[in-house]
């Protein structure tokens, strides 16, 4: 039986030394490599071409999601599970766009991680239940509180206190397209500020602190 090769991306050693001994118990796993941060992972993923890559989202340099982005451009059919500590409908709403196989959180039982390991092997999808019922969550509500990502990237700029100018230079986006989104956001949120959206987002798990 061929074994699951798979590529580690975390900047934390700890972390991808005790994931790899982890991994190492299984017969069917073979850790190929490991990667301290997102510029690294595309690099051994062009190299290696593992079956299955975990991926950390806050990293320095390029983060998970733009080593994501980078990966699938290279190699659509990429298998990759992101494996983090962060459940916001930011994150979550950002990593699967950019075409996350799964996604789980770094307290998940060992045996969640193996089955979600071989599940993405095979191909399939697997979201970790907090992160499935979020989703759910999300979907079950009104759609005037349903932001769409791009909102979400320009509220999450607007709660690190960027001017609309530089929401619009950090998305390559025009000025009057960042008041265009603002707007669409306080209705679908029932505000008039950008103090009370950004407040209510934080209470709604939409967005994180900036961090």
């Amino acid at each position: 039986m061929d074994k699951i090769r798979i590529l580690i991306t975390d900047d934390h050693p700890v972390v991808r030394e005790g994931l790899s001994g982890m991994l190492a118990g299984q017969s069917d796993f073979e850790v190929i490599g490991l990667a301290a941060d997102g510029d690294t992972a595309v690099k051994m993923h062009d190299s290696l071409a593992p079956d299955v890559t975990l991926m950390d989202l806050q990293m320095p340099g390029l983060d998970g999601v733009g080593a994501i982005k980078a990966i699938k451009a290279q190699q659509p059919s990429s298998r990759i599970i992101v494996l983090t500590t962060y459940n916001s409908d930011a994150d979550i709403l950002r990593a699967i766009e950019a075409g996350a196989t799964g996604y789980l959180l770094k307290d998940a039982p060992r045996e969640e991680l193996f089955h979600a390991i071989r599940a993405a092997a095979r191909g399939d999808s697997v979201l970790a239940p907090a992160v499935a019922a979020r989703l759910m969550t999300r979907m079950r509500a009104p759609a005037e509180e349903n932001l769409s990502a791009r909102e979400i990237e320009v509220l999450q700029l607007v709660a690190k206190g960027a001017s609309n100018e530089e929401i619009g230079k950090s998305l390559h986006i025009s000025t009057a397209t960042v008041k265009t989104h603002l707007i669409h956001i306080y209705a679908k949120l029932g505000v008039d500020d950008r103090t009370a959206a950004v407040t209510t987002a934080l209470e709604k798990g939409i967005i994180t602190l900036a961090r």
